[in-house]
């Protein structure tokens, strides 16, 4: 069985939609940063990392399976900013950092957008507590998509909106990486179809998450409206942007080649 370590956040389910009935896949659901500490550790085979952590796993050590990602185009909800300044004046920011992309994410775009490079510091994803400490919050999941603009009197800024403001492309949060040679192409059928089925069920899947009618709406249409699931020629254009910006500003080293399975 190919040891596979999947998300706990509603984004990654329709990728893993009925995916532990398959006999092929032993499956266990952390947050995407613990994903990828497992696939370096070596103690997972396959992982639904943050993208920023194929380039953190050594030079051609990871593939990517094709065609399957945690992506959006344009406003994605649950990756933000909370600030009660203007962006150009934020000198501090509070990380949640269960996902190291959105970490880079945050420090690339305030970077490149709003012409500030903030200190940054891990604090735990309370929004109040984080903007006691720092002039600006990044949250994301089911934390930052359920704050709306102007939860504790701060602006949301939406950095998948931003992002795609900036370079016309979409972004890439996460995709299953693993070892060269771990996935067969029956394997990589098995993920595809996953996809294809879960992206069908945005509305059961909100239900199962959220126990409350509300969330539940804003769940389905989340799935529906912000997060895409495909890995194609615009989506790999914008990881190989963000992977050169991230370099340039030493969050990572060279940015590799993309290698697919």
């Amino acid at each position: 069985m190919i040891r596979l370590g999947a998300v706990s956040y509603l984004n990654a389910k329709p990728l893993v939609y009925g995916l532990e009935a398959e006999p092929r896949f032993d499956v266990r659901f952390d947050v995407p940063a613990q994903c990828a500490e497992l696939l370096h550790a070596g103690d997972i085979d396959l992982g639904l990392i943050p993208s920023i952590e194929y380039l953190r796993g050594g030079p051609d050590a990871y593939r990517v399976a094709p065609g399957v990602a945690i992506a959006s185009q344009g406003p994605v909800a649950s990756v933000a900013l909370y600030t009660r300044r203007d962006p150009r004046d934020v000198r501090s920011v509070a990380m949640d950092t269960s996902s190291r992309t959105s970490v880079a994410l945050s420090a690339v775009l305030l970077k490149r957008a709003y012409g500030v490079q903030p200190t940054a510091m891990d604090v735990a994803p309370n929004l109040a507590v984080m903007l006691a400490r720092a002039d600006a919050a990044l949250l994301i999941g089911d934390v930052a998509l359920m704050l709306a603009d102007g939860a504790e009197g701060a602006t949301k800024i939406d950095l998948g909106e931003v992002w795609t403001r900036c370079t016309g492309l979409p972004f890439v949060y996460a995709f299953w990486a693993g070892r060269p040679g771990v996935l067969r192409s029956a394997d990589i059928e098995a993920l595809q179809r996953t996809r294809d089925v879960g992206v069908g069920k945005a509305r059961e899947i909100a239900q199962r998450h959220f126990d409350d009618p509300a969330e539940q709406a804003i769940g389905a249409a989340y799935l529906r409206d912000n997060i895409k699931f495909d890995l194609g020629a615009d989506e790999q254009a914008g990881l190989e942007r963000f992977y050169r910006y991230a370099a340039e500003l030493d969050l990572v080293g060279a940015a590799s080649p993309i290698r697919f399975y």
